[in-house]
């Protein structure tokens, strides 16, 4: 089986080199020469464990191989990305788009084409398949077009791609079977056979859930702050309750799938989802929320110097998209006069320290916005050098606070009012 994939990205290339894995020949399509370059020489653009040696066993075996340009294959794979609309909250579907158009002189009778990408409901059958067929091809005939949202976690890519369950959306009954046959190359999942606009809706409220349900757990440490009661010890009391699992809160919600996909849902149907756009609002505006808290803490403790740590969106990954942290950094670069330092042992390019004790050498506030493993235990002698020993983790993933002069979370700043 060939296999072409349309996009070498968070998705792209791990699915990629899965396909390549388990014996099928990839041609991994890109726009980025450098990307392209980089992945023929054996090096991996993003940070991802396992992904480095998954390559080059690929490349050794002849089993992948990075492109410009797309070849014929028995498989086509798009997974490139589908932003925002600029200055609106709809499905962006330029490069979807463009990537069909692009194999589209290559398709040949009983080929099979998967988007990957996370779309807006219907855009499988409303927009695709009417691409497909002006080409004379009967989709579920002569081409056989599946919706297979991924489903993964960063930094736990390559055994989720395995282990979790597939939704295998197809434009009829055929082509998902087709589609069956493809992900059960590597998949040990179950294989979720459904119809393509059930497949699109599925993912997309995958990632509403958890982006309401933070909303809820966001609102509720603006609730507290309030009414001078700790958010956290709330959430873990209530959590005991054997039917109830509130999430954590934290400074915003970042990646590209929580942060955008209760926009693809709202565009299309708007006066039906209050809820979700609620939430969408309640988690944009905790970014504003955090820095009016550390406005309060520095000018209470007379700070001159703000150390950010963490500027990926989730823990233990580069992925800085839509991140919440460099949203804040930015907010406190343009309102305020206060030196902003910035340490990511994943994000160095972004970062203006080096190291954790350079970033907080002399500093007045360490502010947590992402949970790394490295911010979980801070050493005494890095806190010793402060300036003025104060935390604030946005996250609470901070282990032992003690060596901190003042220490504060989402469930204890009542007290900045």
């Amino acid at each position: 089986m060939k296999i072409t994939t349309i996009g070498l990205g968070y998705i792209g290339l791990p699915t990629s080199l899965m396909f390549a894995k388990h014996g099928a020949d990839v041609v991994g399509v890109d726009i980025s020469k450098q990307t392209v370059n980089s992945l023929n020489s054996g090096n991996v653009p993003i940070e991802e464990p396992g992904l480095g040696a998954y390559l080059n066993e690929a490349l050794l075996a002849r089993k992948f191989k990075a492109s410009l340009t797309p070849e014929a294959g028995d498989v086509f794979i798009i997974a490139v990305p589908t932003p925002n609309v600029a200055d609106e909250f709809g499905c962006d579907l330029t490069y979807v788009k463009q990537a069909v158009n692009g194999i589209l002189p290559l398709l040949e009778q009983g080929n099979i084409v998967i988007i990957e990408s996370t779309i807006s409901p219907r855009t499988t059958e409303d927009v695709i398949k009417p691409l497909i067929e002006k080409e004379g091809f009967q989709v579920g005939e002569d081409i056989f077009l599946v919706h297979c949202p991924e489903r993964v976690l960063p930094g736990n890519i390559l055994y989720e791609l395995v282990y979790n369950n597939r939704i295998i959306g197809g434009v009829t009954e055929e082509c998902t079977e087709k589609g069956k046959e493809v992900y059960r190359t590597f998949v040990k999942g179950e294989l979720l056979g459904t119809a393509a606009n059930v497949a699109e809706l599925s993912k997309l409220m995958e990632n509403t859930y958890r982006d309401v349900n933070i909303a809820l757990a966001n609102e509720l440490v603006q609730i507290g702050a309030k009414l001078d009661i700790d958010a956290l010890s709330v959430i873990e009391m209530a959590n005991k309750h054997p039917r109830v699992n509130l999430h954590q809160p934290g400074p915003g919600v970042g990646g590209h799938c929580l942060a955008v996909d209760p926009y693809f849902i709202a565009a299309e149907a708007p006066e039906e989802s209050q809820l979700i756009r609620k939430a969408r609002e309640i988690n944009r505006h905790m970014p504003d929320f955090v820095v009016q808290k550390v406005l309060a803490i520095m000018a209470r403790n007379q700070g001159q110097t703000i150390t950010v740590l963490g500027l990926a969106y989730k823990g233990n990954v580069d992925d800085i998209r839509e991140s919440p942290a460099i949203q804040i950094v930015d907010k406190l670069k343009a309102t305020t006069d206060y030196q902003i330092r910035t340490f990511d042992p994943f994000v160095a390019s972004s970062s203006s320290a080096s190291s954790l004790e350079e970033a907080l050498d002399e500093s007045d506030l360490a502010l947590v916005l992402t949970d790394h493993n490295l911010f979980k235990e801070i050493p005494q002698e890095i806190i010793s050098d402060m300036r003025n020993s104060i935390l604030f983790d946005t996250k609470n993933c901070v282990k032992e606070t003690s060596g901190f002069k003042k220490s504060y979370n989402l469930g204890n700043i009542s007290i900045f009012k």
